[in-house]
C-alpha cells in the first residue's frame, strides 16, 4: 500500500486539501480488477464505518437504513435472517429488537440466523447452519423461535455465473423461495425484506408478494453503491398465504 502522489511532501489539491485516497500497488500476481476492487474497499466510507462500529461488513448499513424507513425491527419482535453469513444484518437486529435485553423495560426480542455454511457465534443471536429449502425447515425455525416470526429478511444473492440476465433470473427465483418459506413462517402483520437486482423479470414475484401482503415497496437504500443494480423489497402487512389465482380450477 502507497500513500496518495506526493503525500510525502505534504502536496495539496487545487482546493487546499490533500488527497486522502488509500492506493494500491498493482503486487505480482494481482490481476487490475482484484486491485481496483481493494482500493474501492479501502476508500469506501461504509467499509470503514463498519470497522470502527464493530458489524461484520458495509451490508449492515442497508438494514439499519430500510429499517429507519420502515420500523420493522422493533423491541420485542421476533426475527429470521436467511443466508446470514456473515452476520451483519443479524448484529443490527439484534440491537434494535432488544434481543439482549439491554433497553430497561422494553420488550425482548429473538433473531434467528440460518445459512448453509458456519457463521461465527453472535452475541445475542442463534445461528444454525440449515438449508431453508429442505423439507420441514420452516417447523424447525419455528420451533427455534418459539413461535412464527414478525421479520423474514434475506440479503441472499445466487452464485454469480457473469452473465447479467442470467444472475437476475436466479436471485428472482431465490426471493420468491425465500418469499414462500415465509409465508409458513410469518405472523399475520408480519413484514419482508429482501434483495433483488433490477432486471424486469421480477412482475410474478412483485404480483405474489402483494397478494400476500397490504403494502410492497422496492427500495434502493444509500448504502448500496450507486453503480449496483441491486434493490430491495420490503413488503409489510402479511395477510396470511393467499391463493395463487392462476392455479385455481
Amino acid at each position: 500500500m502507497t500513500k496518495a502522489p506526493g503525500s510525502r511532501a505534504g502536496k495539496s489539491s487545487g482546493r487546499g486539501q490533500r488527497d486522502l485516497r488509500v492506493r494500491v500497488k498493482t503486487a505480482k500476481g494481482r490481476k487490475l480488477s482484484s486491485k481496483l476492487w481493494l482500493e474501492r474497499q479501502l476508500n469506501d466510507p461504509y467499509v470503514v464505518r463498519a470497522k470502527r462500529e464493530g458489524y461484520r461488513g458495509r451490508a449492515a448499513y442497508k438494514i439499519l437504513e430500510l429499517d429507519d424507513k420502515y420500523r420493522f425491527l422493533v423491541p420485542g419482535a421476533r426475527v429470521v435472517d436467511l443466508g446470514c453469513a456473515p452476520g451483519g444484518w443479524c448484529q443490527v437486529a439484534v440491537r434494535r429488537v432488544n434481543a439482549l435485553g439491554e433497553k430497561g423495560g422494553k420488550a425482548v426480542g429473538k433473531v434467528l440466523g440460518v445459512d448453509l455454511q458456519e457463521v461465527d457465534p453472535i452475541a445475542g443471536a442463534e445461528i444454525h447452519q440449515l438449508d431453508f429449502l429442505s423439507e420441514g425447515a420452516d417447523e424447525k425455525v419455528k420451533e427455534w423461535l418459539g413461535g412464527p416470526a414478525d421479520v423474514v429478511m434475506s440479503d441472499m444473492a445466487a452464485a454469480s455465473s457473469g452473465h447479467k440476465g442470467t444472475d437476475h433470473l436466479r436471485i428472482v427465483a431465490l426471493v420468491e423461495a425465500a418469499a414462500t418459506f415465509a409465508f409458513d413462517v410469518l405472523e399475520p402483520g408480519g413484514t419482508f425484506v429482501a434483495k433483488v437486482l433490477a432486471g424486469g423479470a421480477e412482475t410474478e414475484m412483485q404480483a405474489m408478494l402483494k397478494r400476500n401482503f397490504d403494502k410492497v415497496a422496492n427500495v434502493k437504500p444509500p448504502a448500496s453503491r450507486s453503480d449496483s443494480s441491486e434493490k430491495f423489497v420490503v413488503a409489510t402487512g402479511f395477510r396470511g398465504r393467499q391463493p395463487d389465482p392462476d392455479q385455481q380450477d
